[in-house]
């Protein structure tokens, strides 16, 4: 990189270390100084029971929604990148129309599908299939669904990289020595795409660790996760050495995630 490029980065990076360095070192400072300076903070992190609980509800729900996203991610790229024209467009519709609308937009919207007196509910009743409405939503079930519907078209694209790299003359190879389409599909194209796979499931679970809106509506204070707890810990406890502790780690469980995937990713560039 020459100095000219370094020059033209410049205000890009101060832009970047004002916006996030910056609050970052001070929330930093927070979790060694309040209320008094140490590291009981991160001591407490690491061993409240209920800290830890929900850290354990975190993973194993952001656990799930990285393999239900995924999965379904997988079969909607294979029908845009190897399907007819018609399907290519439904789903490439079915990718973009999620970007327009917002999170919190989103989340409303599961939450007046999915209630008590939802239509999902009414419906239900009224054709006669259930009699006491269903719990669907202020529990694990609607912040999974919810998290799910936002996360599958990120992964939709770096499954869509790898399945367009796979080479045609393999899987002719394959068919012409009479394998089965199952078989081509579970032993050849699935293990050749194991690239895009693995940055799907790393692209989904960091942005799954972060999520706040769509747990916050649609769990109702019933499934609290990692991001929900800080917001709790330091604008309503308030106890912020607490909360700036637990963002740290957050931190640095994301950004060792985020080191994986680039390493993954120029592994599979070579």
């Amino acid at each position: 990189m020459t100095s000219r490029h370094i020059l033209l980065l410049g205000p890009l990076l101060l832009l970047l270390g004002a916006a996030y360095l910056v609050p970052f070192l001070g929330v930093m400072q927070w979790s060694v100084t309040l209320p008094e300076p140490g590291l009981g903070q991160y001591r407490t992190a690491l061993t409240d029971p209920l800290v830890l609980g929900v850290v354990w509800r975190t993973l194993r729900i952001c656990a799930l929604v990285t393999v239900l996203s995924v999965a379904a991610a997988y079969v909607m790229t294979l029908v845009w990148v190897r399907g007819g024209p018609v399907a290519r467009l439904v789903v490439e519709l079915c990718i973009l129309i999620p970007f327009w609308i917002s999170v919190l937009t989103r989340a409303f919207g599961w939450l007046a599908l999915l209630s008590n007196k939802g239509l999902v509910n009414g419906w239900l009743q009224t054709i006669g299939i259930i009699s006491e409405p269903l719990t669907l939503v202020r529990n694990e079930f609607g912040v999974v669904l919810g998290m799910v519907h936002f996360l599958i078209p990120f992964a939709v694209f770096p499954l869509a990289s790898s399945m367009r790299a796979v080479d045609e003359r393999v899987l002719m190879a394959t068919r012409g020595m009479g394998a089965s389409r199952a078989r081509i599909f579970w032993q050849v194209f699935v293990p050749m795409t194991k690239s895009g796979i693995l940055g799907a499931v790393l692209l989904v679970f960091v942005f799954a660790l972060g999520f706040f809106v769509t747990p916050a509506i649609l769990g109702g204070g019933r499934s609290v996760m990692v991001a929900e707890l800080i917001y709790l810990r330091i604008f309503q406890s308030p106890d912020w050495g607490l909360g700036a502790a637990i963002s740290v780690i957050l931190m640095i469980a994301v950004g060792a995630l985020l080191a994986l995937m680039l390493r993954q990713t120029k592994g599979a560039a070579r």
